[in-house]
């Protein structure tokens, strides 16, 4: 039997945990087996440049953790070796490197996660991780419309141009 000292401890650590996935806008659940020391070290130094935080949680913790913040759909991400990488920033930079890294990796794949508080599937995160980046869907938009004003402003050019010649005959 456990002693009452390890009990408490483990509570702090599930207290903790649920904490950190109350204020995350991103958990993402992975499965690590066959990747090389070096290859995570990569993969942490690029998720902590994110704010994005990496670590290697016990199944059992990281569920009660998830039942503490009502959270119900990934007990099936929960078995084997689980990575769990925690971001408070930027969902679509977390999902685009673990998409990455898991697409450059034959092993590690993506199990499942919670974005906005919301569970969600290794599709969807694929899907988001396929995503322009924010600054170029805001350069795509911003060269739409400069190419509509453009249009626009060679238009009442023209017209001015008719007016003139019309006057001029």
């Amino acid at each position: 039997m456990a002693s009452e000292a390890i009990i408490n401890q483990k509570k702090e650590e599930v207290s903790k945990l649920a904490e950190k996935f109350k204020a995350a806008k991103v958990v993402l659940l992975t499965d690590y087996r066959g990747i090389n020391v070096s290859d995570v070290t990569s993969l942490r130094s690029k998720l902590r440049s994110s704010n994005v935080e990496y670590s290697v949680i016990k199944n059992n913790i990281t569920r009660r953790a998830l039942e503490e913040c009502k959270i119900e759909g990934l007990e099936d991400a929960l078995v084997g070796p689980t990575a769990v990488i925690i971001g408070n920033e930027d969902y679509l930079e977390a999902c685009k490197t673990i998409y990455g890294f898991a697409k450059d990796n034959d092993y590690y794949k993506i199990k499942g996660g919670i974005i906005d508080g919301k569970v969600v599937s290794v599709e969807e995160i694929v899907t988001l991780a396929k995503l322009p980046s924010r600054e170029t869907l805001i350069a795509k938009l911003a060269g739409a419309l400069l190419g509509n004003i453009t249009k626009l402003a060679v238009s009442i050019d023209q017209v001015r141009v008719q007016k003139e010649s019309a006057a001029e005959a």
